[in-house]
């Protein structure tokens, strides 16, 4: 899907104002001028006419992450049909409680898919809506970001936690505070603490079992 980036479709009303269109590892919706790596939506338009938000942040539990190029297909970002969403990375789609799509990443979510546990039916794959339906509980306790306490020891890397107020990736033996511009900080991962992970367990058990996620540069290959 060939998409403009979201900081260069505006706001009605304002010339300066990017859309709340990026996604931040707490899975809150931001403004910002800085770019994303992945594509993504949340079953649907819950945007408003004028190209703001109101109280909603999904149309359905359908929360996909996508390529940002696919098919040489172009939309009007905010317009009619979806309410199109930015992340710095996969790690951070994970981390707000996105899959991948099984259309434009078909490869990936196959993938995903296999590794995810515990299936309703064993020996074959889990279906999207099964997915949908647990991620669905696992990202959200009301309006609120779900956080899963777990020892840090056990976390795979890719898995997003909360740590001294801030979101950090799990990278090896390091830990990479997040930014909406990138990975800005490293620190060796601390042993024997229990941490609030971002992650969905879902999503960490899919990770621990082999999937490995698209990095933004800045976090790519940073491991102790």
């Amino acid at each position: 899907m060939a998409f403009e980036s979201p900081i260069d479709l505006i706001a009605a009303g304002s010339k300066n104002m990017p859309l709340q269109n990026r996604v931040d590892a707490f899975g809150e919706l931001i403004a910002i001028d800085a770019r994303g790596t992945v594509l993504g939506n949340r079953g649907g338009r819950f945007h408003r006419d004028d190209r703001t938000l109101g109280r909603r942040r999904h149309a359905s539990r359908t929360w996909i992450c996508c390529r940002l190029e696919f098919h040489r297909r172009h939309r009007e970002v905010w317009g009619k049909y979806y309410t199109e969403l930015f992340f710095l990375d996969e790690v951070t789609a994970f981390s707000a409680g996105h899959r991948p799509c099984f259309e434009c990443r078909r490869k990936d979510a196959e993938t995903f898919a296999a590794l995810w546990p515990d299936p309703p039916n064993p020996g074959r794959r889990a279906r999207a809506a099964d997915m949908d339906r647990v991620l669905h509980s696992e990202r959200l306790h009301g309006r609120l970001k779900r956080k899963h306490p777990r020892s840090i020891e056990d976390l795979p890397d890719g898995a997003m936690i909360e740590f001294d107020g801030f979101a950090w990736a799990v990278r090896g033996k390091s830990l990479l505070r997040w930014t909406p511009a990138g990975y800005r900080e490293r620190r060796r991962r601390p042993g024997g603490i229990e941490v609030s992970v971002l992650t969905p367990p879902s999503i960490v058990a899919v990770l621990a079992a082999g999937y490995r996620p698209q990095w933004h540069p800045s976090g790519a290959g940073k491991r102790l």
